[in-house]
């Protein structure tokens, strides 16, 4: 089983644009591919998934990729089938997990993924490739059928991870203890993904579902 996989905690880092901060591992990802299928179902800010697209497609065409909205083709699944690469950006993982599910895709981007097929995500777009999006920073403000994901990587990941500031007045829960919390009901290891960390994950793991 062969897997490629690049999985970005954000896409926009302080003082710097739209996956400026990773631009040269995603051309070095990509390698010899020449065009990338889009999966806007995130929704950053309440975007339609023809404006998330816009914004997606100049920056990848900066990068010399031709860049196409999933939403764009006559079938979901044929787009799948086709595609040379998937970028899944980032937003809300509660909204694009439903409309994952809603395009019934999942398992067609799972087959995918473990044939090889090379998948970028950011934010959400890496929580979706884990075994579920519990531990997620989202708000659930859509109810999609399952929390679980694609699970073609064996563990979950916090993106936007923040260390524990002892200096901070701040008393809420950190996101160590909002993990741990999570450890106590679940036995996944969770990847916390600081501010501009990526993961490349090639050819590594064997997952079942």
């Amino acid at each position: 089983m062969t897997k490629n996989l690049l999985l970005i905690s954000n896409s926009t880092l302080h003082g710097s644009g739209y996956l400026d901060h990773c631009a040269d591992e995603i051309c070095k990802f990509l390698d010899d591919k020449k065009t990338v299928l889009f999966i806007p179902y995130a929704r950053p800010s309440g975007m339609t998934h023809e404006e998330y697209t816009k914004v997606a497609r100049e920056r990848f065409k900066k990068m010399g990729y031709k860049l196409t909205g999933i939403h764009e083709y006559n079938s979901s699944k044929e787009a799948v089938k086709s595609a040379e690469a998937i970028f899944i950006g980032g937003g809300n993982t509660f909204v694009l997990l439903n409309g994952l599910y809603k395009a019934d895709i999942l398992e067609e981007i799972r087959k995918r993924v473990k044939d090889g097929l090379p998948y970028i995500g950011t934010s959400a777009g890496s929580n979706v490739a884990c075994k579920s999006i519990k531990t997620t920073n989202d708000m659930p403000i859509v109810y999609p059928p399952s929390f679980d994901a694609l699970g073609v990587v064996p563990f979950n990941i916090n993106p936007h991870y923040l260390d524990p500031d002892p200096n901070s007045k701040h008393k809420g829960e950190t996101r160590e203890t909002r993990i741990n919390e999570f450890h106590f009901f679940n036995s996944e290891y969770v990847v916390g993904l600081r501010e501009g960390a990526i993961l490349h994950i090639r050819n590594t793991y064997n997952t079942k579902r």
